[in-house]
């Protein structure tokens, strides 16, 4: 059974940081692409990085690129997603997914639907 759990959530002041942990079991999480998402009150889940499988490329929406920074330590079976310079728009729920069969070696999927497998998510909250 795959299984999926983030940690590492909180509360943090603007500018603050934040890494959040996605530690998996019941699959090997560097065969997949992994992807973070967020989800505030009243708005649709959105893409924030993703790292492919088999490598280290990743890719980041506009409002995380030079702040987030997604990476994975393949001998824990965890993903990572370090957050720096923290603004109060960054409030929500964090999930970290992971991309099931098929698989293309290097794909960077942004779009929630093309996740397989889910994490119950973490809360960040940043005060200003």
């Amino acid at each position: 059974q795959v299984r999926l759990v983030e940690s590492g959530g909180g509360l943090v002041q603007t500018g603050g940081s934040l890494r959040l942990s996605c530690a998996a079991s019941g699959l090997t999480l560097s065969s997949y692409p992994v992807g973070w998402f967020r989800q505030a009150p009243g708005l649709e889940r959105e893409f924030v990085a993703t790292i492919t499988n088999m490598g280290s490329t990743t890719a980041y929406a506009d409002s995380a690129k030079g702040r987030f920074t997604i990476s994975r330590d393949r001998a824990k079976n965890t993903a990572y997603l370090q957050m720096d310079s923290l603004e109060p728009a960054d409030t929500a729920v964090y999930y970290c997914a992971a991309k099931g069969p098929p698989l293309r070696i290097g794909e960077l999927p942004a779009s929630r639907y093309e996740y397989n497998y889910w994490g119950q998510g973490t809360q960040v909250t940043v005060s200003s």
